[in-house]
């Protein structure tokens, strides 16, 4: 790889763009640059979550997930592209009906909430939904893979679904909603 980055600061943003993968600037405030702002946050959440005592396969879920992410960042930072498979969302569903397979019903809301683990969990599963809505909207104005777009819809499910799972292992339970209680 080299010394991609020999040079941190380059003052080429101070006038409020910055520079694409290919080459081309936008502005900071562009919907594209939101996008990939999204996704830089929830990879980072996930690096929080991964400070976390987690069991060993857990582990190795999230940290693909960062590859991933990395992944779709650089998809964004180049209009047009894909670097993301078809089969990467796919790869979720598994892991979903893996995860959930040993999980109760739900017969009411839960709470973001339980253990550390699982209430960072709770929250990359928000961040992942606000990149899933801005990619969105990023595709109503330009191209987006539709295994990107697919990818952050079912890497939400799944952060659900380990939330959930990550309480279950910890020993507890949902946080249940319960509507009205402080009425």
């Amino acid at each position: 790889m080299g010394h991609r980055l020999s040079k941190i600061y380059t003052r080429t943003g101070d006038a409020g763009t910055t520079g694409l993968g290919d080459g081309s600037r936008t502005a900071k405030n562009s919907t594209r640059v939101a996008a990939m702002g999204d996704v830089d946050e929830l990879n980072s959440l996930i690096g929080v979550i991964l400070c976390e005592e987690l069991p060993a396969d857990i582990r190795e879920l999230f940290t693909g997930i960062q590859h991933d992410l990395f992944d779709l960042g650089g998809e964004m930072s180049i209009p047009g592209a894909a670097l993301l498979k078809a089969t990467q969302p796919a790869r979720l569903e598994a892991a979903i009906d893996h995860y959930n397979a040993n999980l109760g019903p739900l017969k009411e809301f839960i709470l973001p909430g339980g253990n550390r683990a699982a209430a960072l969990t709770h929250l990359a599963r928000t961040v992942c939904r606000r990149a899933e809505r801005v990619t969105v909207a990023l595709a109503a104005e330009e191209t987006v893979s539709d295994a990107g777009r697919q990818y952050l819809n079912r890497l939400s499910d799944l952060l659900f679904v380990l939330g959930r799972w990550l309480n279950k292992a910890a020993g507890g339970s949902d946080v249940l909603w319960q509507k009205g209680k402080n009425a």
